[in-house]
C-alpha cells in the first residue's frame, strides 16, 4: 500500500491513484532537474514549492534527498544516452562519435553541477555504477570499431582502453569537484589524454 491508497479503495480507485501518483512523482522529479540546475543546493522544501506540492509529497516520492538527487541524475543520464543515440548517427568515425559522448557528457555536467553532489553514499556510489554501464557498453563499441578501422592503437585490448578512457574521465570529475580545474579546462585536458591514449603506438 502507497501513501496515495487506503485499504478501502476500489478496484477501479486504486489505478487512478496510481495513476495519479506517477504524475505527482513526475512533476517533483521534473521540478527537481530545473531547481538544481540553478541552486544545486536546493532542499526538499524549496523542490516542492517548485512543484507546487507540499514537502510530505516530496518525501512521500523520494524518502531522502540523496534518492532525489539519484532520480535525477537518472533522468539527466536517460537524456545524456538520448543525445549520445542521436550525435552516433551522424558522426561517422569511431574518433568522432567518441568525443562527441565525452562533450555530451561535459555539457551536461556543466548544466547540472548537482551532479558534484553524487556519490556521497554507498548506495549513491552504486547506483552511480549502474548509469556507467550504458556508457561503457558504448564505449567499448567505440573503440572496437576504431581499432578496426585503423583509428586507434590496435595492440592494446579495447577492454584496456576502455578503462583508462574511463579512469581518465573520472580524474577529470575529480578536479572539478576539488576545485582544481573549471568544466570546461577539464574538457579540453580529457580530450587531448584520450587523443594520446588512442592513437599512440
Amino acid at each position: 500500500m502507497t501513501a496515495f491508497e487506503t485499504p478501502g479503495d476500489s478496484p477501479r480507485v486504486q489505478p487512478r491513484r496510481r495513476a495519479d501518483a506517477e504524475r505527482s512523482r513526475a512533476a517533483v522529479l521534473g521540478a527537481a532537474v530545473r531547481l538544481l540546475a540553478e541552486r544545486p543546493d536546493a532542499g526538499m522544501a524549496a523542490i516542492a514549492a517548485a512543484a507546487d506540492v507540499t514537502r510530505q509529497t516530496v518525501y512521500a516520492h523520494f524518502g531522502t534527498r540523496e534518492a532525489l538527487l539519484d532520480a535525477v541524475a537518472d533522468r539527466i543520464t536517460d537524456q545524456a544516452m538520448a543525445a549520445m543515440d542521436e550525435a552516433e548517427e551522424k558522426n561517422g568515425s569511431a574518433l568522432d562519435s567518441l568525443l562527441g559522448l565525452q562533450d555530451i557528457g561535459w555539457r551536461l555536467f556543466e548544466r547540472n553541477p548537482v551532479l558534484l553532489q553524487l556519490g556521497s553514499t554507498r548506495a549513491s556510489a552504486d547506483a552511480d555504477l549502474a548509469r556507467h554501464e550504458p556508457v561503457a557498453a558504448r564505449l567499448t563499441r567505440l573503440i572496437e570499431k576504431g581499432q578496426a578501422s585503423g583509428e586507434f592503437d590496435p595492440a592494446p585490448p579495447a577492454t584496456w582502453l576502455v578503462a583508462a578512457v574511463t579512469a581518465l574521465g573520472h580524474a577529470a570529475g575529480d578536479e572539478v569537484r576539488a576545485d582544481r580545474m573549471s568544466v570546461e579546462e577539464a574538457a579540453t585536458w580529457l580530450r587531448t589524454a584520450t587523443l594520446a591514449l588512442l592513437r599512440s603506438g
